[in-house]
């Protein structure tokens, strides 16, 4: 088990809790994810970081050397995922109508403790409480510089969760393998040992023009090729010494109908 904190439903506090793959233990007893109302577990911005796998740049090919690119990227190229995106484990992923598939986003979320200005890397690791998993949603689109609000911002397009592990239970954030299942089908695989930027390269690039703020998540990036999911699939992110966060997708008129949106 590892040690992580879990915010629950309907409590103004977050609570320490050791975590195994599918229960949590406090006080020596022992609970089931499915008997746990879990909420967001984290508390500031979330930071979204494109083309940071070795993989997502090398898609682009010739792309990256013309208009509207005409350069590889200098610098981490970042976005902000509002907190109107955010969502909890087990909670439905809107559906857009008239929208036929969504792209899926697994990403390492990486949890602020404290404010972070021009960190450097050897000190990065002082700055992070610990990780947590992000389903960057997306609707599929083109545009890479610049992504469309429209298309990554709708409400729910952020499930986090189902709890963020303290970085001392991670022994080597920099080599975690991150997996996709849609209906219990592996559908994507990949590792953070494919960053171009690692963790603490990426923090000491993001502070030294920006201050993250305890609270604040920063995504490590999403994989290349990430896999479509339509109405009613199921989603399970898994990401080593972390866990996994689940999500049905449901399309927004049906959750409108049932008054849950």
């Amino acid at each position: 088990m590892v040690k992580a904190r879990v915010k629950l439903k309907n409590s103004e506090f977050s609570v320490d809790f050791h975590v195994s793959d599918r229960h949590l233990e406090m006080n020596g007893k022992h609970y089931e994810l499915s008997q746990v109302n879990l909420d967001i577990p984290i508390t500031g911005t979330v930071y979204g970081t494109l083309l940071n796998f070795q993989g997502s740049l090398e898609a682009l090919k010739e792309q990256i050397h013309h208009p509207p690119y005409n350069q590889p990227p200098i610098g981490p190229v970042l976005y902000i995922k509002p907190r109107n995106t955010f969502s909890a484990f087990a909670k439905p992923i809107p559906l857009p109508a008239g929208v036929p598939e969504l792209e899926i986003g697994a990403s390492l979320g990486i949890v602020i403790s404290k404010t972070a200005t021009r960190v450097k890397k050897a000190q990065a690791m002082d700055y992070i409480e610990g990780f947590t998993i992000v389903n960057d949603i997306s609707i599929p689109h083109e545009s890479v510089y610049r992504p469309a609000i429209r298309f990554k911002a709708r409400d729910g397009f952020c499930p986090i969760g189902p709890w963020v592990v303290t970085k001392d239970s991670i022994l080597n954030p920099d080599c975690l393998g991150i997996r996709v299942y849609i209906n219990g089908e592996l559908r994507q695989e990949n590792t953070t040992a494919n960053l171009i930027r690692p963790i603490s390269r990426l923090i000491e690039d993001v502070t030294d023009f920006m201050t993250l703020n305890a609270g604040d998540v920063l995504l490590v990036g999403v994989p290349e090729n990430a896999p479509l999911a339509k109405a009613n699939d199921h989603i399970r992110i898994e990401i080593d010494e972390i866990g996994y966060l689940e999500n049905p997708i449901i399309p927004e008129e049906k959750l409108a109908m049932e008054g849950i949106s």
